[in-house]
């Protein structure tokens, strides 16, 4: 049986090896061993005939590589005529020195390319920017009015602000937080057990006598904290009687104080404590491990004042005063923690232990009370240390000023190198002397240039003018030789501070000297009217004016210049200094007319009329053909009575230069004198010279219709507006014209090929919609005040008349849009005050008229609005104001103003005059005459 089954056994290898390739030359014989040493087979894989999975590394498969590209599509499909193929054409190819080159010249263009057209794109930008940002605005822009009125707010109000929790609803979030729950009945039980009388005696009390405890704690008797509080107040009550005098009344200890200072006392948590030991550990280390630092004893001793024991700290500070007799600050600070008298004793001894100290010399000083002991601690100190210039400053502080100057004469041989001791010393002696002290200073100090301006400053106040200037010129000369570089700011500064201090003569030296100083020639003008007008601003006028007369002597044919200077000469100079200036500014530009008019508009001004005809006599020599100066001299007749000489100069204007304004100007005088005729017979010549001077067309058709010639008047007009179709107040003339004689419809008609004509007229359209509202078309009226806002959306005239014809209601949300379109619009500005007038809100209306005449001074309704509602709400110092301000503004626009500036009955008023006839005419409510009475009164005076 054994053999048998070795035999079946071996039958069954060899079966197995015959169906196993690999498996069977392993087991050929003896003929396959030599096998055995060789490669393995191509595609082996061992152990995979028994069902074994190999895996795969990096040395199987060698080193990674990248996945090939895709192919590149080069066809005709993907190919552009302007662009060429899609593909790079030459991607493959290496990245060298010429490509780098190439990319940086086509970076250079893209550069180039995009810097052309930088700026418009990003005002595009900005501007889109700005007009997202007008309609939904930051958060933070929306509050800045707000955010800059809390620098007003005071501390006190800062205090007196309350907390926030406060304004929230509180008591809704208290009952969400308030939970009821049943009280159970052992807390009841007990409750009732402990306020429970006993009336009989228990038997075990009896058997034990009450000595023996039943339950642990239950001898303990309970809390009762209501009679605790009750015994505490008790224990106050007495300790604050005892503290009182009985025979008085009078206490020792203020009882309101005593709970002041009960409340003022510190607990500290556990945690602060824990902090102060922590420090306190860390503090002892340092001062154990270097004992000479200063510093360390220092903070260990204001631990211990933090922690409230002073004691402690006095202590800490004592043991580094022995271990740092050398520091000067733990010396301060020991006698900070002493009291004053203590204070005194520590510091005397820190003065023998440093007695170079000058901090410590101060302090001594400042802890005496009395001026004569102060007196003596700080001579003390100058013994001690003469060379100090705080301990020179403190004495002399205290001396009476005769004393003061012996001392000062001391300071400056201890400390001849401190510029305030020779200052001060030079201002407490008289001239001769404080000539010598400043000379002196000089020859010690020659790079200080504070000495030479108050040299200066010496002089010009004993009255020797002509040394003033040679003193700056010198001490610009002395610095520049002892390398002393002072940039120009520096010395317009001191110039400024020269003039502040009352020495103009001395601020306009050094602004002569130092004005060229490191300008380039090119630059001098613009830069030197840019300084003037910066002295101005800060109030500065000698210093401007030495500015103007330095650069009119470099550039005196500069018409630009001479008229600033006579600006400045007129509104903060005098008359006389103006007439200096405004002659010698003729001499060198005799051609300028704007300077011979100011010439003689300001003798006008002043009531000099013989003075002001001479001028412009002059004027009429230098500039014999000019036509402002001809119109000047004949307002200046006109306005003084004089027609017969005004006809004469137009008669000689007209021969000498016939300009459309002089044809004008002759016809609207022979018009206001009454001459129709003559002003007709004048229009005949001046038609034929200047046929497209549309406001002698339409003067002629006002003539005539006021002649009562209307068709004339309507003829003239259509021959005006054939050869003048651009001209508004024409067709608003021939409209009104045509509304005067009754034909409505015709007057809508010519208003309507107006605006056909002129696309974009907002008069035009303003003038159709209040045809209508005349004409009692309402709905008319407010279909053409819409499509006028859609045809000018930024006209505020418009948007004016749009605000008054809402109905109240709608004037608000009106008044919003109005504001988004044209924000800085003075019509707009004056139709939203009138509203906060009418709502009498008078602060944001008295804001909003000065802002309406802030935008456009020239606006004259703007002025007559804010005039009417100051003699309604305003003080007469108000109303004077605003009289004044419209006086110097010399408004000429407005349709009010213009109204009754150019009415036939208001020929030769003043400004004050319209303006109160302005304000009668746009005043709400009730009108105040009187009130324009007084005012005029006291601005005549």
């Amino acid at each position: 049986p054994h053999a048998a089954t070795s035999t079946a056994l071996r039958a069954e290898q060899r079966r197995a090896d015959s169906s196993h390739p690999f498996r069977y030359n392993m087991h050929a014989g003896s003929r396959a061993a030599p096998k055995f040493n060789s490669s393995a087979p191509v595609n082996y894989v061992a152990g995979l005939g028994r069902g074994a999975t190999g895996f795969t590394t990096r040395s199987d498969i060698g080193p990674a590589r990248a996945a090939p590209e895709a192919e590149k599509d080069l066809s005709e499909s993907n190919f552009d005529k302007f662009n060429g193929y899609g593909e790079s054409l030459f991607s493959e190819m290496p990245y060298d020195e010429d490509d780098e080159a190439a990319d940086l010249v086509w970076s250079e263009v893209d550069a180039k390319m995009d810097e052309r057209r930088r700026s418009r794109r990003e005002a595009l930008i900005e501007k889109s920017l700005d007009k997202y940002r007008a309609v939904r605005p930051k958060l933070q822009h929306q509050f800045n009015d707000l955010k800059r009125d809390l620098a007003h707010v005071s501390s006190q109000e800062w205090e007196m602000l309350p907390e926030p929790g406060e304004h929230r609803k509180h008591r809704a979030a208290e009952r969400r937080n308030e939970k009821f729950i049943p009280t159970p009945d052992t807390l009841l039980e007990k409750a009732r057990m402990e306020q429970e009388v006993h009336t009989s005696l228990d038997p075990k009390q009896m058997a034990t006598g009450g000595m023996e405890t039943p339950m642990s704690g239950g001898a303990t008797p309970l809390t009762d904290l209501k009679s605790i509080g009750e015994a505490r107040g008790a224990v106050l009550s007495v300790k604050l009687d005892q503290m009182s005098d009985s025979v008085s009344g009078q206490t020792v200890v203020d009882p309101k104080g005593y709970l002041t200072d009960l409340n003022s006392i510190k607990v500290s948590t556990e945690a602060e404590i824990g902090d102060i030991k922590k420090a306190r550990l860390l503090l002892k280390s340092v001062t154990q491990t270097n004992p000479g630092h200063g510093p360390g004893w220092i903070a260990a001793a204001r631990l211990e004042e933090v922690a409230g024991k002073l004691v402690n700290a006095r202590q800490v500070i004592r043991d580094g005063c022995k271990a740092c007799p050398a520091n000067e600050d733990v010396w301060l600070e020991a006698a900070r923690l002493q009291t004053p008298e203590n204070a005194k004793a520590v510091l005397a001894e820190a003065v023998k232990k440093i007695p170079s100290s000058v901090k410590i010399w101060l302090q001594a000083a400042s802890l005496e009370s009395n001026i004569t002991m102060r007196r003596r601690v700080l001579r003390k100190a100058l013994e001690v240390v003469p060379n100090s210039v705080k301990l020179w400053q403190a004495a002399i502080d205290l001396e009476p000023p005769e004393d003061a100057r012996l001392m000062l004469g001391r300071a400056v041989e201890c400390v001849p190198h401190s510029v305030d001791m020779w200052l001060a010393l030079a201002r407490l002696e008289t001239y001769q002397n404080a000539k010598k002290v400043l000379n002196k200073a000089r020859e010690t100090i020659p790079t200080e240039p504070q000495i030479w301006i108050t040299a200066a400053k010496l002089e010009e106040a004993n009255g020797m003018m002509e040394l003033v200037d040679r003193i700056i010129e010198r001490a610009v000369r002395s610095l520049a030789l002892h390398q002393v570089t002072m940039e120009r700011e520096q010395w317009l500064s001191e110039a400024e501070h020269a003039e502040k201090g009352n020495a103009p003569r001395t601020a306009q030296a050094i602004v002569r000297e130092c004005i060229a100083l490191g300008v380039e020639e090119e630059d001098r003008k613009r830069i030197w009217m840019e300084d003037a007008d910066s002295f101005v601003a800060r109030g500065c006028h000698e210093c401007a004016r030495a500015i103007y007369a330095h650069a009119l002597q470099i550039f005196p044919t500069k018409k630009s210049v001479w008229i600033r200077a006579a600006q400045h000469e007129k509104n903060h100079g005098t008359s006389d200094s103006l007439d200096t200036l405004l002659r010698k500014a003729v001499s060198y530009c005799p051609h300028a007319q704007v300077l011979w008019l100011m010439g003689a508009k300001e003798k006008w001004m002043a009531g000099d009329v013989a003075a002001a005809r001479t001028i412009l006599t002059e004027a009429f020599r230098a500039n014999p053909d000019s036509e402002q100066v001809w119109l000047a001299a004949v307002k200046l007749e006109s306005e003084n009575d004089e027609p017969e000489r005004a006809r004469l100069l137009l008669s000689k204007a007209r021969e000498r230069a016939g300009t459309e304004r002089v044809w004008l100007k002759s016809i609207v005088l022979e018009r206001n004198l009454g001459c129709l005729d003559a002003a007709l017979g004048l229009l005949t010549p001046a038609l034929r010279a200047h046929p497209r001077a549309w406001k002698l067309h339409l003067v002629k058709a006002q003539i005539e219709s006021r002649m009562g010639a209307h068709d004339a008047a309507r003829e003239t007009l259509a021959k005006g507006l054939k050869l003048c179709v651009e001209c508004v107040p024409m067709w608003l003339e021939a409209a009104r014209l045509e509304e005067k004689q009754g034909q409505v419809s015709k007057a809508r008609s010519l208003l309507e090929v107006g605006r056909l004509k002129i696309t974009h007229a907002p008069m035009l359209w303003l003038e159709a919609v209040r045809l209508e509202r005349r004409a009692g078309n309402r709905k008319a009226a407010l279909t053409l005040m819409a499509k006028a806002l859609q045809q000018c959306r930024s006209a505020g005239v418009l948007w004016a008349e749009a605000i008054a014809m809402e109905q109240r209601a709608q004037q608000k949300t009106k008044s919003s849009d109005a504001l988004k379109a044209c924000d800085n619009d003075p019509h707009v500005i004056l139709a939203v005050s009138r509203l906060f007038w009418r709502d009498r809100k008078e602060e944001k209306c008295r804001s909003w008229c000065n802002r309406a005449v802030t935008l456009d001074p020239d606006l004259g309704d703007a002025w007559g609005n804010y005039y009417a509602f100051e003699l309604q709400h305003g003080t007469v110092e108000q109303q004077e104001e605003v009289l004044r301000r419209c006086v110097a503004a010399d408004p000429h626009h407005g349709q009010e103003w213009t109204a009754v500036s150019k009415d036939v009955d208001t020929l030769g008023w003043k400004t004050e005059q319209i303006l109160k006839r302005v304000a009668a005419n746009m005043a709400l409510g009730k009108y105040q005459p009187e009130a324009l009475e007084k005012a005029s009164t006291s601005i005549q005076h």
